[in-house]
């Protein structure tokens, strides 16, 4: 009952759930989703307008020099080692047929690709039932009682996949992640408008410590 509650709110709130990374081809999403950590999406679309207009094919990313690539993405942070993880990439997915295979056991050996980023990668061009679990979904799922405080990303990941069986897991990763980027934020959330306020452990907790002050 509880995991249909969620569901259907936010099938209310985000009928039409997407990633938010800009990208037309395969290989441009799993660039711009290694790019994307510890940043944020906005800022990942803001260089990779540049990066793939500059550099619109795999071949001309291969050839590309650290420096040039460096100039385009430093606003992101981390751009020495991630620049260097643009140039592999495009090199290996060269020397494998020039497209993104449907292979995580591939894809998690590319550099500056893991399990989260395959998630992502497999789920959005592949339509493969998984989940990938950010900062964003570990937060919803914690507060919403999905998980424990103590659990790791890989932990969650096993939970949602187990609760939600029977639903689109790449859905509900777009769905949690809108929902807690624009309104389970992690700090100031939108409490007093969510309709998941009696599932919710961390509104009851934080109504629980105001009722006794």
């Amino acid at each position: 009952m509880m995991i249909q509650q969620i569901i259907d709110y936010l099938d209310d709130l985000y009928p039409n759930p997407r990633c938010e990374l800009n990208y037309t081809k395969d290989y441009e999403l799993l660039i711009a989703v290694m790019l994307s950590a510890q940043t944020t999406d906005k800022r990942v679309n803001m260089v990779t307008s540049v990066l793939f207009q500059k550099y619109p094919t795999l071949e001309s990313l291969k050839k590309a020099s650290k420096e040039e690539i460096i100039e385009i993405i430093r606003p992101i942070g981390t751009y020495q080692r991630k620049s260097e993880n643009v140039i592999e990439i495009a090199s290996s997915l060269l020397e494998h047929g020039g497209y993104v295979p449907n292979d995580r056991k591939y894809l998690e050996s590319l550099k500056g690709v893991g399990h989260k980023t395959a998630n992502v990668v497999l789920s959005n061009l592949y339509d493969e039932n998984c989940v990938a679990v950010d900062t964003h979904v570990s937060r919803v799922s914690k507060r919403l009682g999905l998980a424990d405080e103590k659990d790791d990303v890989l932990t969650i990941e096993k939970k949602l996949t187990k609760k939600m069986k029977g639903y689109s897991l790449g859905r509900i990763h777009h769905q949690f992640v809108l929902f807690g980027r624009y309104h389970c934020k992690a700090k100031s959330p939108n409490c007093k408008d969510c309709s998941l306020q009696a599932i919710c452990s961390y509104y009851q907790s934080k109504n629980k410590s105001k009722r006794k002050n």
